[in-house]
């Protein structure tokens, strides 16, 4: 799916350092060494990626079940990108993807901010849900 001199491909290639220094810009701390391809290579249905002009500007991963439900984790964009429409497309592609891969359900958790990005650009609905914090 291309927009412009944008690109989007499902489980398309990255650097980790790409997402890492993009995680650290979206979510605020500093940028870690973490091995994002070989994890979501082993524990995701898929992920997607935005480029623009061959720059990583933005990354939302689709972790699973194995089964019938999908969880969108870790939706970023870039910040001179944010708020043009792009993580919307990032998460129509995942959703399309996921219903492609049989699975039923897309969840996603958010902070309260996200809430009309959520249920409005995206089309979640609100449901009850329950959480432990383990830390």
């Amino acid at each position: 799916m291309q927009q412009g001199d944008d690109s989007l491909a499902w489980r398309g290639a990255f650097e980790s350092g790409e997402v890492n220094a993009l995680h650290a810009e979206a979510f605020g701390h500093a940028v870690l060494a973490d091995d994002w391809w070989a994890q979501v290579n082993r524990h995701s249905l898929g992920w997607v990626c935005l480029r623009r002009d061959g720059r990583l500007t933005g990354f939302v991963n689709v972790a699973w079940d194995g089964g019938v439900h999908a969880f969108l984790l870790d939706t970023m964009v870039a910040r001179d990108q944010q708020r043009q429409g792009h993580a919307a497309r990032m998460v129509a592609l995942a959703a399309e993807r996921a219903k492609a891969s049989g699975c039923e359900w897309l969840h996603v958790d958010f902070e309260p901010r996200l809430r009309d990005f959520y249920f409005g650009a995206c089309g979640f609905k609100p449901t009850d849900a329950g959480l432990i914090a383990l830390r």
